[in-house]
Order: structure tokens, then sequence, then C-alpha cells
């Protein structure tokens, strides 16, 4: 078996960049081949009554190895979970695979654990990841009980052997029977990605089969769809035990173990990225059992560090230089970062200086959840324009004196038959064109004069609907109350140009 783990590793260490992607590529197009000849079917997952139990409407689980719940807490529940088995590389050893819980199917995933006395979890996904919620919280904080239905959780302790592990002990309470379970999570996987590097996976994977140990009950395997994240955790696990029973053959294949996993659940191992970060962890498993020894003429072969170390090269080295592998080869996969780096705000958005708008009242609608790519983050609705003009302030207007200038200043214009009356009275009746500042006249001397309020170029305005008199003369001809302080007194707005009188033309003497 030896020999077939070492051709293995010199298989993986001599594939070329495009062959994974090809590789998968044929996966997909045998997928669609098996469905049709096994006439895979996923009608109890279609039906009307559980479409709101299915978290992606495209990520249905077969009939032919479909769990069905049989353990009923309430009138109103049904058989049907997401979930399929799957079954192991040993006789006694079987997978649930299934999807992250939804808040309407917490209380299933708890009576499918009870059901089949599941005794080990597998939790490849965190609840929230980009924002978006992936699953369910169905446990307690530590030290703490949460009831969920007929079942109570009691979280009986939390550590974190690693980084990227998070271990739980969780008793479960149902019809006063207690069951122990240990939930195992990692937290370093994002969705539709791969992890850095498969030790925290590998690790995990130990630690669950020790506590697993000879049960013979189905381990349950999930992430968000409990496909791609989930069928990477099932078919290292498969092989694990292909190993340890000297199982591996000449006609080893990842290839052919993907197939089989996806005759039972669709879509197992999602992505390409995630096919080929499965012969990785294959190879980092078989060098652990082969233990390569360190030679003086050769160094120890270490595929993973020559894949990581150069992620980036545009210089791929020759054919047969084995030490280039370690400096200058172009790297088989680019893995993907547990945490993507964020973005910086100021490269992404620019700076716009908008007028203050008053606060939002209507709720932003919620952004559609979409499969696969759902990164977008709603964006917050527009307030309608009639928000942001809902007052409007009538133009200020002065009601002081016009300050002195080289401007026009009329104190009053009379009527047609007055303003003829006037102009032949002589000079106390005329219209004056003034160009100086007026100086300081009681009301008893200033001539009665008023006009169109005017521009300082001549021009009448034709904005407002009144005029301001700033002086005015009791006469029994003016247009204000008689007996008034003269203030401010407010005349109609003349209807039509008027010609102004020809003396208006009159140089000053």
């Amino acid at each position: 078996m030896e020999a077939h783990l070492s051709r293995f590793i010199e298989q993986v260490k001599s594939r070329t960049d495009g062959e994974g992607g090809e590789e998968y590529s044929d996966i997909c197009k045998q997928t669609v081949a098996l469905k049709r000849d096994l006439m895979l079917r996923a009608e109890a997952g279609a039906l009307e009554e559980n479409a709101k139990k299915n978290r992606y409407k495209d990520i249905l689980p077969y009939d032919s190895t479909r769990v069905a719940l049989s353990l009923f807490t309430d009138p109103n529940e049904t058989d049907y979970i997401n979930a399929n088995f799957i079954q192991g590389a040993i006789h006694n050893k079987l997978y649930i695979a299934t999807q992250g819980p939804l808040k309407v199917t917490v209380v299933d995933f708890w009576r499918m654990i009870w059901q089949y006395d599941v005794k080990v979890i597998i939790m490849a996904c965190r609840e929230v990841e980009m924002g978006k919620k992936k699953c369910e919280k169905y446990w307690a904080d530590p030290g703490e009980t949460s009831v969920f239905g007929a079942f109570t959780i009691t979280n009986v302790g939390e550590t974190c052997p690693n980084e990227e592990d998070v271990v739980r002990t969780l008793m479960v309470q149902f019809h006063n029977e207690l069951h122990t379970i240990s939930q195992y999570q990692y937290t370093a996987w994002p969705d539709h990605g791969i992890p850095y590097m498969p030790d925290g996976i590998l690790e995990m994977l130990e630690m669950a089969r020790q506590d697993q140990g000879g049960h013979g009950d189905p381990v349950l395997v999930h992430c968000s769809a409990g496909c791609g994240r989930t069928g990477v955790i099932c078919a290292l696990d498969y092989i694990h035990d292909l190993l340890h029973t000297k199982r591996i053959a000449e006609d080893f294949s990842i290839r052919d173990i993907v197939l089989e996993l996806r005759k039972q659940r669709p879509s197992a191992v999602q992505t390409k990225e995630q096919y080929e970060f499965l012969f990785l962890s294959v190879v980092q498993m078989f060098e652990k059992v082969l233990q390569y020894p360190v030679n003086s003429d050769q160094k120890p072969i270490k595929p993973l560090e020559r894949l990581y170390s150069n992620v980036g090269s545009v210089n791929p080295a020759p054919s047969g230089d084995a030490d280039s592998l370690h400096t200058n080869s172009k790297p088989v996969l680019q893995p993907s970062l547990s945490h993507p780096p964020t973005q910086k705000m100021d490269v992404t958005y620019a700076v716009v200086n908008k007028t203050r708008q008053p606060p939002a009242t209507a709720t932003c609608p919620a952004a559609t959840a979409a499969h696969h790519y759902d990164n977008d983050e709603p964006r917050p609705v527009k307030s309608p324009v009639a928000e942001l003009y809902s007052t409007v302030k009538p133009k200020s207007r002065a009601t002081c004196s016009p300050a002195p200038a080289a401007t026009s200043i009329y104190d009053k214009a009379g009527p047609d038959k007055q303003r003829a009356v006037a102009g032949a009275a002589g000079k106390d009746g005329d219209y004056e064109l003034v160009t100086e500042p007026l100086p300081a006249f009681s009301r008893e001397s200033q001539p009665a004069l008023h006009a169109p309020r005017g521009s300082a170029d001549g021009r009448v305005s034709n904005s407002g609907d009144y005029e301001y008199v700033t002086n005015l003369l009791k006469e029994s001809g003016s247009f204000c109350t008689p007996g008034n302080m003269g203030f401010n007194c407010r005349v109609k707005k003349p209807k039509g140009p008027r010609n102004p009188p020809s003396e208006w033309s009159r140089a000053e003497c």
C-alpha cells in the first residue's frame, strides 16, 4: 500500500494548473448522467409544504437516500428534513449530510439527532458569514440552557483546542431522558472557498473520531447548504477509513469517491477549489502515514509547502528541476483566506457633498437572498423628493430704506391724471432723476414721489406682489390711510408697463 500512497503523492506533485479544473468539470458532467441513469429525484423537497424548510431552493435531498423522521413531538410535524444518508467506507460507518437548520427547522433538527442517536456533530460554518445568516443557532451559550420545542439543550462546556476549532459538550433532554453530544465547529472555512491549510480540518476530524469511538450510529455533518464543505469533510473521513483499513488500491481515485458521494447527496464537493483542496488534504494525510525520511541528497517532499509558498508566482519552473519546486513553481492552488480582507472605503467610494437630508422614516427593504454569491448589502432607499422640499419660505424682503447709491429712488407714483397735473404744476410736482443720495427732508418739504422699485441700471423688478414706500406725504391723493405714521405703506403693484414722463430724461441743473 505504501507504493500506492507514494505514487498518488507524485501524481499530485505533477499536476498542472488546469488539470484540477478539467477533472472537476468532468465530474459535473458525470453527475448529470448519474441523475438520469439512476433516476435520482427530489420530489419530497419540491413539495409546496416543504419549500419553507429548504435553505436553498436548488439544494434538495434525493428521495432515495433522504432522512425520514418518525419521531413526532407535535401533531403538525411531518417526516421531512433537508438531509441525506451517506454510506461510509466501512460497513458500520454512516454520515448524515444536512443543511444548517433554519429557524423553522431547529426542532426538526433535534428530532433527527434524537431519533438516530447522533453522538457527534461536525459543523463547518459560522452562524453568520459575510453579513448573511448561514445557520440558526441550535445550541446554548456556555453554562446556559435553551429550549427548542420538546428538547432542552444545555451547554455543559466549551473549549478551543486551536484558533480554528470550537468544541462544545451539549446535554440534550427529552422526556426526562438525557443524551450527551459533542459538537465540533470549524470556524475558518469561508463559504465557497477553502481553508488556507488543512491542518485544522484534519485535527478536528481526528478529535471527532475519538469521540465517536466504536459507536455505529451516524455522524452528523453540516455547513450552510450541506453539500460543499460537508462533502469535503465526508470525503476526507471516507479516505481516512480506507487508509487505516489498508484499502488504498492502485486504482485509488478521489474523482470516483466524489462521484459516489454525489449519488447520495446533491452537489457534494461543490466547487473546483474545494476539489483541489481535497487533494492537498489527502497528500498531507498520506505523508503523515509514510513519514518520509530526510536524505542528504534530497530534501523531504512537502507538497503543501511547495503549493502555498509562492502564491501568485508568474514564472513556473522548468519541468524536472526538483529544487525549484520549493521556490519558483507556480502553485496548483490559489488558496482563499479564511477571513477575506476588507476593502478600503476611501478607494471604494467617492466622497460626495450633499445637503443634509431629514432622516428617512421608511424602512429599507431587505436584500434578496441569493445562493452561492450573496455579498451584496442592502442599500438604503432614497427619501422622496417631497420630503426634501416640504417647507417653502417666502422670499425675504428688505423693510428698511435702501442704502444710498446711484439708484433711482421714487417715493410715490400717482395715477395718470395726477401725474399729468403734477407735470404741469411746475417744479414742486415734477419727476426728477436723482443720481446722488437724497438729503434728509421733512415730510412737509419732501416732494410726493413713488414709483415701482428698480435696480441700479434702471430696470424694474417684477418679483413680489407688493412694493414698499419709504417716505410719504400727508396728501389727500395718498393711497395710505389718512392719519397713519407713513411707514411701509403698501400700494398695489401697477398693472402693465407705463412710459416714464418726459421730464425724467431732463438733465439736472
